[in-house]
């Protein structure tokens, strides 16, 4: 079930979230246009649900998932919820023909552009609050500092540059000023995020994809450097953006993209053990991740108020212990992978 947690930053805040979020990048238009009646009714689902933390960046369909996701909460009592943002893209207006929407379909005419500089940071915040509405956010992220994200190593390195000579200053003088209660960085990869959190200190790390059933080399060191330092965890994308929910059904999407031979393969190795137990692969991979003792919030992504109440059914299913030693035998958990209990 979805349960309220509190967890202490070590910067000192207290952060009241729930064990299970809402991610805000499919009512950006993900891949896919959403009516208006469809978003608010997946909002009101959540709501019903017990969710209480909702993650959204500017990334997100260019704005429009923090328009989508602020329009909503400015009908509930501010201190009844916690909202995440991220900095490190500024929107700027600009022709069609320069729209930068990647994976996001009909957006608001903008082009992302690239700052990680105190300047930077400071008007995405003040750019994100009145896109939300919103006097202030809970958590804000430095969203996607890492070489994949950024395309080449020249702009990642002045964009690491630019964050450490006046963007995390700026993160961190908003946090002291009050206007946010946590600071941390967004990422889709480990090692990326790691070495920004041994270079900073953050109270919260985002990972997307990194931490799942499919994927643990999170355990080795990222992981634990988290628990000692007391950093949490929101985790993103607990499905791999997909097949952990769907299976190896036809058209299986792993990482945004169809899923190789190899992923197919050890997926349907997994799932061979769900049916033995009769454990819908959804609920394996939801709990196995909600188990981990860093985790502060999973925030699965959700289209509709089906896959709202999806994911909370799959909180509910029964797995027994034999279930987890069996995935450990044939070597798809690692020996010092937590599982629920």
């Amino acid at each position: 079930m979805i349960v309220a947690k509190s967890f202490s930053c070590p910067s000192g805040a207290v952060i009241a979230a729930t064990n299970i979020g809402f991610g805000g990048a499919a009512i950006g238009n993900q891949f896919k246009a959403l009516a208006e009646d469809v978003v608010t009714a997946t909002f009101d689902a959540a709501w019903r649900s017990g969710m209480r933390v909702f993650d959204t960046a500017p990334h997100y369909g260019l704005g429009l998932s923090e328009m989508r996701t602020g329009q909503f909460l400015r009908s509930k009592k501010r201190q009844d919820f916690v909202v995440s943002t991220k900095v490190g893209r500024i929107l700027v207006d600009c022709p069609p023909d320069e729209v930068t929407a990647a994976e996001f379909v009909d957006t608001p005419q903008k082009r992302r552009v690239w700052d990680f500089s105190y300047d930077g940071v400071m008007r995405s915040l003040a750019a994100s609050l009145a896109r939300t509405g919103l006097d202030g956010v809970d958590i804000l992220l430095c969203h996607d500092l890492d070489v994949i994200s950024l395309g080449t190593s020249a702009e990642y390195e002045r964009c690491a540059d630019e964050f450490q000579s006046g963007g995390y200053r700026a993160m961190v003088e908003l946090r002291d000023q009050g206007v946010v209660k946590a600071i941390g960085v967004g990422m889709n990869w480990c090692d990326a995020a790691e070495d920004l959190a041994r270079r900073y200190d953050f109270d919260l790390i985002l990972l997307a994809g990194r931490y799942t059933l499919l994927e643990q080399e999170a355990l080795t060191s990222f992981l634990p450097l988290c628990e000692q330092r007391g950093i949490g965890i929101l985790l993103g994308g607990p499905y791999n953006s997909g097949i952990l929910a769907t299976g190896t059904k036809s058209g299986a999407i792993y990482n945004y993209a169809a899923a190789s031979a190899e992923v197919l393969a050890r997926v349907g190795r997994i799932e061979a053990i769900c049916g033995a137990y009769g454990v819908p692969i959804a609920a394996a991979a939801l709990q196995f991740v909600l188990s981990h003792p860093a985790m502060v919030s999973v925030i699965p992504g959700a289209k509709s108020p089906e896959e709202v109440a999806l994911t909370v059914a799959t909180l509910e299913v029964a797995i027994p212990a034999e279930f987890w030693s069996d995935l450990r035998d044939a070597g798809l958990l690692r020996e010092d992978a937590p599982v629920p209990t």
